[in-house]
């Protein structure tokens, strides 16, 4: 299936059948639930009216204004944490998230109330800086320090990556995939000169990698 595409209005039918198959699934559940005596599918959409639609939206169905796209991403949060209850912007993230992906939701929320770089430009600089701090704990032989500035060197490249509009899980797996394809040929390439990977120099090493990166 293409991507849809506003101004092509022939992926107007793939969207309609994707749309199709969850209006599906939704009024699956809610006729299972009903015949569990649970709910119903009136319920579901009177959610929607009276939750997402009305109480999230002031600046569409109420009296207040909203100047850019990010006042009213931090209005929904707002709203939405007084409802549940939530003394925290980070209440209602599951800790069991995957690191990547918790991390990527931790600073998105903390996006959400402005405490963040206007752009990439900011987020950037502070890899290099967290770099410098890996090094010099590593230096210092304190192995408690250079575990945690690892983690803030993490944290800085995942932010680089929100502000990129990159998925940091889909990028990892992806680089790894590369690099185990490479390295795949690396070995292949060792078994042809009957070279033994464990026991090789790195220089020999470096060798086989170099030719592995070269397009096949």
């Amino acid at each position: 299936m293409q991507a849809f595409d506003p101004d092509d209005a022939a992926t107007d039918e793939d969207l309609i059948e994707e749309l199709g198959d969850l209006l599906y699934q939704i009024e699956f559940h809610a006729t299972i639930a009903e015949q569990q005596g649970r709910f119903t599918i009136a319920d579901v959409t009177q959610g929607v009216a009276t939750t997402s639609s009305w109480r999230r939206h002031p600046h569409v169905f109420g009296q207040t204004d909203a100047a850019s796209t990010e006042q009213v991403l931090t209005s929904w949060e707002s709203i939405k944490r007084e409802e549940k209850g939530r003394t925290s912007i980070f209440d209602g993230i599951p800790t069991s998230l995957p690191s990547l992906a918790y991390a990527y939701k931790a600073q998105k929320k903390a996006a959400g109330v402005g405490f963040d770089w206007p752009d990439v430009s900011g987020a950037l600089p502070k890899i290099a800086e967290e770099v410098n701090e890996v090094i010099q704990a590593h230096a210092a032989g304190d192995e408690t320090a250079t575990a945690e500035e690892v983690g803030d060197l993490l944290f800085s490249v995942v932010n680089v990556a929100r502000h990129l509009h990159v998925d940091p899980e889909v990028a990892l797996r992806a680089a790894v995939g590369k690099f185990r394809a490479r390295f795949e040929i690396v070995e292949h390439l060792a078994a042809e000169r009957g070279l033994d990977l464990a026991s090789s120099e790195l220089s020999v090493l470096d060798g086989l990698w170099d030719q592995a990166k070269r397009p096949h």
